[in-house]
């Protein structure tokens, strides 16, 4: 039973090689790269022209909507009447990702289906219950997927209690399965001191650097409340703080005159060359599902300071392959203050990380956890 070949759906509304929206895309094509060694993969997806990528067939469509609820409705519509059309021989299993293609999953429940939850609204809007109306309907979307999906795998134990508390899911068909990294991506061999120079840093120079969203739930506001905390005993620290979203104006103009640089989006290139560049990587997320960053700076070996906080904590060690911290200002500056001073442990905590990600966060492996849940779901 193990060694059949299976044909597998894959919904999901962004994808790397397409309309990329944030790390749902690395997960749902890396996940897909990984069953197309031994499995037929099929990902629905947005776009305007079907492809073939890395052993996996892409179909495509191109949804409209006056708001973001009417687009992925009609989004799941399109990618149902695509699934139609190769669906001879009929495929064996069927998997949604995030509540975007919760309308593809109703449609669809008659089948063998899996359900990914890769956070929720809830937690992407920093813990509080939402007054606006797509809040709710985004809601009960994620609720309506955990009641009809056959089985659902979440991405940490903090997200599956979350789900389980916020939509009453039934336990006894949840997975946990975590996200991976393509290693070799990261760990590669860049001057530091060069990437520095480009920011017009001195190579010596300590660069701290966050990387993500400019948004409430990722936290950057208390990184940046932190630096005052972190000049007092570094004077010659420097940030960088690379992404976009809605906090960013407000960000540059609180940190106006500090050694604070905002690059706004960067290409993956820039983006490996960065954390290279960086002494350390702080993620200081109120509400971390996962954290995908984690595992790409791990591989890049460079050491984290991350806060307490969901997939984050699970994961990291501390002490041992990062410094776990209080969500503040305070717990921030304590934990690059740490690295600063302590040379040796920096360099210990990164190696640490970075043994980890061979340890449980490659792709193969994960491959097989999510084979196992569907082999459930086809029962």
């Amino acid at each position: 039973m193990t060694g059949e070949r299976y044909k597998i759906a894959i919904f999901c509304w962004e994808n790397l090689h397409g309309d990329r929206v944030g790390g749902l895309s690395n997960a749902s094509t890396y996940l897909a790269q990984a069953l197309a060694k031994d499995h037929e993969v099929h990902f629905f997806t947005r776009g305007d022209e079907d492809f073939e990528m890395n052993g996996v067939y892409y179909h495509v469509f191109r949804p409209s909507g006056t708001n973001i609820i009417d687009y992925c409705a009609n989004l799941s519509r399109g990618l149902v009447d695509r699934f139609y059309q190769f669906d001879s021989p009929p495929f064996d299993v069927i998997h949604f990702h995030d509540w975007h293609v919760t309308e593809a999953l109703h449609l669809l429940q008659h089948r063998p289906t899996v359900f990914s939850y890769h956070s929720t609204e809830f937690g992407r809007n920093g813990n509080v219950h939402g007054d606006w109306w797509e809040y709710h309907e985004i809601c009960s979307k994620e609720w309506y997927a955990g009641l009809i999906a056959r089985r659902c795998t979440m991405v940490s134990w903090t997200l599956r209690s979350e789900v389980i508390d916020l939509y009453k899911v039934d336990p006894a068909k949840v997975h946990v399965i975590p996200n991976g990294v393509v290693k070799e991506q990261f760990d590669v061999s860049i001057d530091p001191g060069s990437i520095k120079e480009k920011f017009g840093l001195h190579y010596s120079t300590p660069l701290i650097s966050y990387i993500g969203r400019m948004a409430y739930q990722k936290g950057p506001d208390i990184l940046v409340d932190a630096i005052p905390l972190i000049r007092e005993k570094h004077w010659n620290a420097a940030f960088i703080l690379a992404g976009d979203g809605g906090m960013r104006d407000w960000l540059m103009d609180r940190t106006r005159g500090w050694p604070v640089q905002f690059p706004g989006f960067i290409t993956d290139s820039e983006y490996v060359r960065l954390l290279h560049a960086s002494d350390i990587i702080v993620i200081p997320s109120r509400n971390e599902p996962f954290g995908i960053i984690l595992l790409e700076a791990w591989s890049a070996n460079r050491p984290v300071v991350v806060s307490r906080v969901g997939g984050l904590a699970e994961n990291v060690e501390h002490g041992v392959t990062g410094l776990v911290v209080d969500t503040t200002p305070e717990g921030i500056a304590w934990g690059v203050n740490y690295y600063l001073d302590n040379q040796n442990d920096r360099i210990r905590m990164a190696r640490g990380g970075y043994i980890q990600v061979d340890k449980r966060f490659f792709w193969d492996s994960i491959k097989d956890h999510m084979m196992y849940v569907y082999r459930e779901a086809m029962i």
